[in-house]
């Protein structure tokens, strides 16, 4: 329905028009007295409002003292079967970006840019990866090699294992031997990761 439509001889809203405008208005009231009715009566239950956190009150403690001892927030995701995001919020203030740098720690792994076959990309982009790795992969410089691809990621040594751990499957399983191009994609990487170590990557 047009809700501009005019008598054509008084240039007046039709009755019609009206009616379905003032219906509307009146549907708008009332869903917003059922709605602050709804607020009021769940405030006074003691529910509060707001998206609950992932972690319940009571394993705020137990996640962060296991994240002090040195569990990694991947683990605690899966030891309490949340998103990663919901531990990095409980251990938000324990943080390597929130605390001082102790004299003694050593420096941080500087980027190095490696190249990346575009099958194991292709797999990784399915894997599930942390925000850090994530990151470094959508941050890589893709070079076209005839039919196929390279892609150019920066990211610390350490970065770059966790990449060939993620891809471990292009490999195959006991009893399912993996695809030869993938296989041969993964150890060219994981070459490439090794000659980092050994310090002959030029």
């Amino acid at each position: 329905m047009d809700l501009t439509a005019r008598h054509p001889r008084t240039g007046e809203l039709l009755s019609t028009v009206q009616f379905m405008v003032q219906t509307l208005a009146a549907a708008g009231d009332l869903q917003r007295d059922l709605t602050y009715d709804g607020l009021r009566a769940a405030e006074a239950k003691g529910n509060k409002g707001g998206r609950r956190p992932a972690i319940a009150a009571d394993k705020t403690d137990a996640v962060r003292t296991a994240y002090l001892e040195g569990r990694s927030i991947a683990a605690l995701a899966r030891d309490h079967d949340v998103s990663r995001g919901a531990v990095r919020t409980a251990v938000a203030d324990l943080l390597p970006q929130y605390t001082a740098a102790d004299p003694g720690t050593p420096a941080p792994e500087l980027p190095v840019t490696l190249g990346m076959p575009g099958k194991v990309a292709d797999f990784l982009r399915a894997a599930d990866l942390d925000d850090v790795e994530r990151a470094a992969l959508d941050q890589g410089v893709t070079v076209r090699r005839g039919q196929g691809y390279t892609l150019r990621v920066s990211a610390p040594h350490t970065v770059h294992r966790q990449f060939l751990d993620h891809c471990q499957p292009l490999d195959g399983a006991q009893g399912a031997p993996g695809i030869p191009a993938q296989r041969k994609a993964r150890r060219e990487y994981e070459n490439r990761v090794n000659a980092l170590v050994a310090g002959t990557l030029r």
